[in-house]
């Protein structure tokens, strides 16, 4: 009897639910792992299709996962150098595998492949695309801190901490000739050089409702064009509630803010000017799960930007994922 009493309580309490194979003896405490935390819908306006990696490595939801994600970006900026040079509109499109796998207990492993495709119009209706292989990004996280997975009655804050790096390789290619004219050069497939990302995720959960916090510093180095996109930093805040709809069903709606600052760009050693800036992001996004499927939305919108001394302007960031949890 007490073990009914129990049970009906922690479910009208929204904690726990029964699996229908387990009534009605067992409890499974159901969460939502945010363990990978919120790199997503962050690129680096100097040099972002080129860094595919940037723009996510987890959904922040699901701890293990293969899938397909696509990302779409508008700019504008000003094509030439003059500040009464007409604006053109720049389309980013990305499609992405990406996967976050286990290696032992503690350590995680992220892989972004992109492939890429954009398209910009000019002040005289011509229009320029290109498409190809973006730059693949492989990061490691060793969790110092980790969730205890399906506890049977624990309703206590549930902590993670990651701490790790990766590479980001030149698989894109990088076009010099796109420089020309053009005030925005990350109008490419890749930057063309080996870039290396250091990494902090925290999170926490408590019941239902979760928070997460990141920050990532990208160290980047001159390509064989002896171009060398700037220095990335990245931050999220993130909050998020999970809803269970059922046994199979949860749905999980987000909302948090993200900053991102970049160094200027470098050719043959001296600073390119009209480069570098900042940028901060309100965010909204959703995630649907059903059994080891995960359906997610997230849409990014400006709140502040100076970018390339005002002459390139982030318009919207949007990404749709479709994953299968491992």
């Amino acid at each position: 009897m007490k073990t009914y009493i129990t049970a009906a309580l922690l479910i009208m309490m929204g904690i726990y639910t029964m699996q229908a194979s387990e009534m009605p003896i067992k409890l499974c405490y159901r969460t939502v792992s945010y363990t990978s935390m919120e790199f997503d819908d962050f690129c680096d306006v100097c040099g972002c299709s080129g860094n595919g990696g940037s723009m996510g490595f987890g959904t922040g939801l699901n701890n293990n996962f293969i899938g397909l994600r696509y990302i779409g970006q508008r700019y504008r900026s000003r094509d030439g150098i003059f500040s009464n040079s007409p604006w053109i509109d720049e389309n980013f499109n990305t499609i992405q595998l990406w996967t976050q796998i286990p290696v032992g207990k503690r350590l995680i492993i992220n892989a972004v492949m992109p492939y890429q495709f954009h398209s910009r119009e000019f002040s005289d209706n011509t229009e320029q695309h290109i498409n190809g292989l973006g730059d693949a990004t492989v990061l490691g996280f060793y969790q110092i801190l980790k969730q205890t997975p399906d506890s049977i009655i624990s309703i206590e804050p549930q902590h993670t901490l990651q701490l790790g790096g990766g590479i980001k390789m030149p698989t894109g290619k990088f076009d010099e000739e796109n420089l020309e004219g053009s005030v925005n050069p990350s109008f490419q497939l890749g930057t063309g050089s080996w870039d290396y990302v250091l990494g902090a995720n925290y999170g926490v959960t408590h019941r239902n409702w979760g928070l997460s916090a990141m920050v990532n510093y990208t160290i980047k180095t001159k390509n064989d064009k002896e171009y060398r996109f700037g220095n990335q930093f990245n931050y999220a805040l993130n909050a998020y509630k999970t809803y269970y709809l059922g046994t199979n069903f949860a749905l999980t709606p987000q909302a948090g803010i993200g900053g991102e600052h970049f160094e200027k760009n470098k050719e043959f050693g001296f600073e390119v000017n009209d480069t570098g800036g900042n940028a901060l992001f309100s965010r909204l996004g959703v995630e649907v799960n059903y059994r080891q499927y995960a359906l997610g939305l997230s849409s990014m919108l400006p709140v502040a930007q100076d970018l390339n001394n005002g002459k390139v302007e982030v318009k919207s960031r949007f990404s749709v994922y479709l994953n299968i949890n491992i």
